[in-house]
């Protein structure tokens, strides 16, 4: 038999073959893989592919093959992620607003690679599920790797950073004047990405959505806030602000119907403490960033809860009631 003119990459075809056209539900006769591998212009014999399969068993692919009538059937029996992790990725990329419409079939087209031609099918239809609102800022990819570079090289980032006006442009804050943060953390909250940082001029920690920034650059400047960044908890942090809002920190007593509890949980952790009111409600205390989006998760949920201290924020919260009352008279 006259060999092929790829013969030398005889394994790596063959195992691009067993992987896209073999799963657990679909296997290949040795005849279609004898077929697939002329495709490619490698020929070969049964007992060539027989001495392969061992070869890929020892790099870690699993390849069965099992009695199917008169002749067997061969797939890849294990992979590296199984189809179940690759949907939960798929959706979690779907899901994540920071991410543009264009990279995520890209990073999910990337995905399909680790499955089968017929899983990968099954990923193909989850693309077209979701319309979720995506982000149109396709600088974020730079912006991320610009984040881990100044913060592995311990400087300091400098960033423009915008907002939507009513035309729907970008608008440049500061007058587009470059903000000089020292980077400490990434965070994922919300389904946004936020970079978190120390402001020296402003002597605080401070959050800014990775979406929005443009011109990222490290600047050749230490970086500074460490101290303020080891006291603070990163998941405390995050859990205070109401959609990464800031606003004034407090402690507030809340009341809440029983029923609630599983939405306290979800918010502030199962460590939160609560304590008993009635047969009906307990009360939990908790620091907060007050803010319209605190406010705003109050009122979601009713007259479930009830802020009772402190005092202050209880009278915001009467004020903010009238306002919203006063709209609609």
């Amino acid at each position: 038999m006259p060999k092929g003119t790829n013969q030398k990459l005889k394994l790596i075809y063959l195992i691009k073959i067993m992987l896209e056209k073999t799963d657990d539900e679909h296997g290949i006769t040795m005849p279609e893989i004898l077929k697939a591998l002329e495709t490619y212009d490698v020929t070969a014999e049964r007992k060539s592919i027989y001495n392969d399969f061992e070869t890929i068993r020892e790099l870690g692919i699993d390849i069965i093959g099992e009695p199917c009538g008169k002749s067997h059937m061969y797939h890849v029996a294990s992979r590296q992620f199984e189809i179940a992790e690759l949907k939960l990725l798929v959706d979690a990329i779907q899901s994540s607003k920071f991410i543009t419409e264009k990279k995520s079939h890209e990073l999910i087209k990337k995905l399909e690679s680790f499955a089968s031609n017929y899983e990968a099918k099954q990923l193909q239809r989850q693309v077209y599920v979701s319309g979720r609102i995506k982000t149109m800022n396709e600088s974020i990819y730079y912006n991320v790797d610009e984040i881990h570079a100044a913060i592995a090289s311990n400087k300091k980032l400098k960033f423009q950073y915008f907002r939507w006006n009513i035309q729907k442009e970008m608008e440049l804050r500061k007058d587009g004047e470059f903000y000089i943060i020292s980077p400490w953390a990434l965070c994922w909250d919300d389904e946004n990405y936020y970079m978190i940082g120390y402001d020296a001029q402003a002597d605080k920690i401070k959050h800014f959505r990775v979406d929005k920034m443009v011109k990222s650059a490290c600047v050749d400047e230490l970086r500074e806030g460490k101290e303020k960044f080891d006291e603070s908890d990163m998941v405390a942090y995050t859990q205070r602000r109401f959609g990464m809002f800031d606003g004034e920190e407090e402690t507030v007593k809340l009341l809440f119907d029983n029923e609630l509890i599983g939405v306290v949980i979800d918010r502030f952790g199962k460590d939160i403490i609560t304590a008993r009111a009635d047969e009906g409600h307990f009360t939990i205390r908790v620091k907060v960033a007050v803010s319209n989006q605190f406010f705003g998760w109050i009122f979601g949920l009713g007259d479930g809860v009830k802020i009772l201290e402190p005092e202050n924020v209880v009278n915001k919260m009467q004020e903010q009631v009238s306002r919203v009352f006063d709209r609609y008279q």
